[in-house]
């Protein structure tokens, strides 16, 4: 069985018993966080989609941790005219164990 919910303006694929990367929520470790806007649930034999959203169908997860993912570098030059910027970003994250579908 999976779903497919909409979090943190993005749309992710889970399924119970698997651990998520996620755009960084705002909750602690150990925190239980629950997703209400499932667009899609499927199981074996029947699988239902939201016209946007399914009612009545929820995710619930468990934050495992906060985090910041590896160092991208940003670098930006005009050729010939001596202009050179380089920057560093680190996008945060929230990794999150999947639980239970109920719906």
């Amino acid at each position: 069985m999976f779903a497919i919910i909409d979090a943190c303006g993005k749309q992710y694929k889970v399924s119970e018993g698997e651990a998520v990367y996620m755009e960084k929520l705002e909750a602690e470790e150990g925190a239980s966080v629950t997703f209400d806007k499932v667009l899609l649930i499927a199981d074996g034999e029947a699988t239902r989609v939201g016209a946007p959203t399914l009612s009545g169908v929820t995710v619930t997860g468990s934050v495992v941790k906060n985090g910041k993912g590896k160092k991208i570098n940003v670098f930006k030059y005009n050729a010939k005219k001596n202009y050179r910027r380089r920057q560093g970003h680190r996008q945060p994250y929230t990794k999150v164990m999947i639980e239970k579908i109920v719906g």
